[in-house]
């Protein structure tokens, strides 16, 4: 028998992780060189020096790579050898090691990025500015440097907590952590200076988070296989399917985020910038075939129990990875061509693009016209309908019907959505209150009840497939055990529905946080996201087709609505009443020159959430009576039914019958003359 496996699994494996770090080292260099990253001398300051130079993509490239293994580490053991136990196996807590080794790497080689970024944006030479109180200066007054210290404090957590983790979701909530620790540089560097950053930087955002989860799988899949573990074939075959959408996540961002730096098609082909951002796609094109080589050959041999084509193969891959990693550090440092960026100026800071035309009068055409893409609602807009058809196809190919109506209130909720977010409303709200109140009311009461009757949660149900006796839980049975959890429990009640649907908005708009969430388009986005998140709970709550752990009754549902309507009212006229004006900081800023002045679009806001939110409000009521007369209606039928199984006799009479029966010793019934509702029950004497 030949000892080759053991040889690979216990000589080859470092030289295997030496060879990626060097090849990602290497091709940085090789792109820092190229692209003219390394000289970008400025008049009448001295040089930073060769050590800065070459040690601050070297850092940079051990930072990203420590960050990857840390991620896929996490996720190997979160994820791919997850079963059906609560508490992690031995094979899972022997790879918590890793875990813990990759954070703290990570963790010092982002301290070392971060001294050669001060020594690099001072100019100076490391040995001569190096001192505690200069580095505490930088991270508190730096937006870079605080992203650098926030990966520090990630990295170190990682490697202190990691180890103790005992449970499943222990190590889900490490891997949700580990991959929020990797977001905060993509607000900070180039994307952050781009023209239009809102794009630029989420796109970045979702590339790391695509590049890590799919780089750090595979090479911890690798090691599964050259180790000859025996959960390598499941491990392979899982990620196989999460590879697929790690690659549309970075081929989409990175498309994206070359549009926003490029300022035309054919820089592609004549600034170096472009070729570099061609060399990358390239990679990415050899990384998309090696996947296909691996669905159609290589997890075949390997469930057979031969590893050697996958690991071959995936060497191969991992290593075109690291280059396209080296390849990524050097963009970050290569200046993008002229015109990418439009002229500096703080309003376009502030807002990701110049200051828009003013409105003008009726019909304001702008806010139909005037459209910026947002790359998390487009992609969430679009996936979330392509999953939602996808079922209804499901459904129908094996004969169940699905009304047309929910999938119509669905698409339409997407559509609205889309428009909220990315039209003439979406650049005009960060200019204007009233535009804003506008967006902010569509986003929670008109967009969810249009999501709520669609029924998505219902149609999943249906569509997903059911785990059968001993088989790894799915989908379907993750989405019931979370819409059975207590969680689910305590905040579908009404009276937390509503407290979140209308004490959001005083919490907003009646304290500081308004401003800061304005001043950055991730706060921005947050605060959207949480304005229809609370308003798909109140109306799922109210109105929602979907089950949950609770149905409160009808009754109880009107109560809520109509005890939530003088709170928005009074919410409305304390806008419109205000002598004080919210976000005062953020729009003197801003300092627009054209349109109402500050107190009469304040007042204006308060009129719009005054109008717009009592029209949802009788839709909802209307909703709701109509679902409350079928259900009686439905409840008739089914009375009508029990009727009619008695031979004619009310439920009553039979349910009397039934207890003589029982008295005089004869024969039970047949099952079909048993009352069935309970209410017979409660009218018995």
């Amino acid at each position: 028998m030949s000892t080759e496996p053991m040889v690979i699994r216990r000589a080859r494996l470092p030289m295997l992780i030496g060879a990626v770090v060097a090849a990602s080292v290497t091709a940085a260099l090789a792109a820092l060189w190229f692209g003219g990253g390394t000289a970008q001398p400025v008049a009448g300051i001295e040089d930073a020096g060769k050590l800065t130079a070459i040690g601050l993509p070297v850092a940079r490239t051990v930072m990203d790579a420590a960050a990857v293994a840390t991620v896929g580490a996490l996720l190997l053991i979160a994820v791919l050898l997850a079963g059906r136990h609560v508490r992690l196996s031995g094979t899972q807590r022997r790879y918590l090691v890793w875990a813990a080794v990759a954070g703290a790497l990570w963790a010092a080689a982002a301290a070392v990025t971060l001294v050669f970024t001060v020594s690099d944006l001072f100019a100076q030479p490391v040995g001569q500015f190096l001192s505690p109180g200069l580095l505490a200066d930088f991270i508190a007054g730096d937006a870079q440097g605080r992203a650098y210290a926030v990966v520090v404090v990630g990295g170190v957590t990682l490697a202190a907590l990691t180890p103790g983790i005992s449970t499943a979701r222990g190590a889900w909530w490490a891997l949700v952590f580990a991959m929020g620790a990797l977001l905060p540089p993509a607000f900070t560097g180039h994307s952050s200076a781009a023209a239009n950053h809102d794009a630029a930087v989420v796109s970045l955002a979702l590339h790391l988070i695509g590049v890590a989860l799919w780089v750090g799988g595979l090479a911890f899949v690798l090691v599964l296989a050259v180790r000859r573990e025996e959960a390598a074939a499941g491990a392979a075959r899982r990620f196989s399917g999460l590879a697929g959408w790690a690659l549309l996540s970075v081929a989409a961002s990175g498309l994206l985020n070359a549009a926003v730096r490029l300022p035309s098609l054919g820089d592609l082909f004549t600034e170096r910038y472009g070729l570099l951002v061609l060399a990358k796609a390239a990679a990415l094109t050899v990384l998309g075939w090696c996947g296909r080589l691996h669905r159609r050959r290589t997890l075949h041999r390997l469930d057979a129990g031969g590893p050697r084509p996958f690991v071959r193969l995936a060497v191969g891959e991992l290593l075109v990875m690291a280059v396209a990693m080296g390849l990524a550090v050097g963009l970050s440092r290569t200046p993008a061509p002229r015109g990418a960026d439009a002229p500096y100026s703080e309003v376009r800071e502030l807002l990701g693009y110049s200051m828009p035309a003013p409105l003008g009068g009726f019909p304001w055409t702008p806010l139909f016209t005037a459209w910026r893409f947002d790359v998390v609602f487009a992609l969430g807009c679009t996936v979330l309908a392509l999953l939602y058809l996808a079922g209804v196809r499901k459904l129908r190919r094996r004969g169940d019907a699905w009304p047309v109506g929910r999938t119509i209130s669905w698409l339409l909720g997407l559509v609205v959505t889309v428009f909220t977010t990315m039209g003439g409303l979406s650049t005009y709200g960060k200019v204007l209150f009233s535009v804003h109140m506008g967006q902010h009311m569509i986003l929670a009461m008109t967009v969810p009840i249009l999501l709520v009757l669609g029924a998505p949660i219902t149609l999943a149900l249906r569509a997903l497939p059911a785990a059968g006796k001993g088989e790894r839980r799915g989908t379907r049975e993750a989405l019931l055990s979370v819409l059975h959890s207590r969680y689910i429990s305590v905040m579908s009640h009404p009276v937390v529905a509503g407290v979140l649907f209308i004490g959001s908005a005083f919490a907003v708009y009646y304290t500081p946080l308004f401003a800061i969430l304005m001043r950055s388009h991730l706060g921005h986005l947050a605060m959207q996201v949480h304005f229809l998140a609370v308003g798909l709970l109140f109306f799922w709550v109210i109105i929602g087709i979907d089950p949950g752990p609770r149905r409160p009754p009808y009754l109880a549902k009107l109560f809520a609505l109509m005890l939530a309507m003088p709170f928005h009212s009074w919410f409305s006229i304390s806008l419109m009443s205000s002598a004080d004006i919210i976000g005062e900081d953020w729009w003197t800023t801003l300092g627009r020159t054209w349109g109402p002045s500050l107190a009469d679009e304040q007042y204006n806001a308060g009129a719009i959430a005054w109008a717009t939110g009592d029209i949802p409000v009788l839709i909802t009521t209307i909703i709701l009576a109509i679902q409350w007369v079928r259900s009686d209606a439905r409840e008739a039928r089914r009375i009508d039914r029990t009727i009619d199984r008695g031979d004619g006799k009310d439920p009553l009479t039979a349910y009397n019958a039934y207890l003589a029966a029982l008295h005089s010793r004869t024969p039970e019934p047949e099952p079909a003359q048993r009352p069935s509702d309970l209410s017979a029950r409660r009218n018995t004497p």
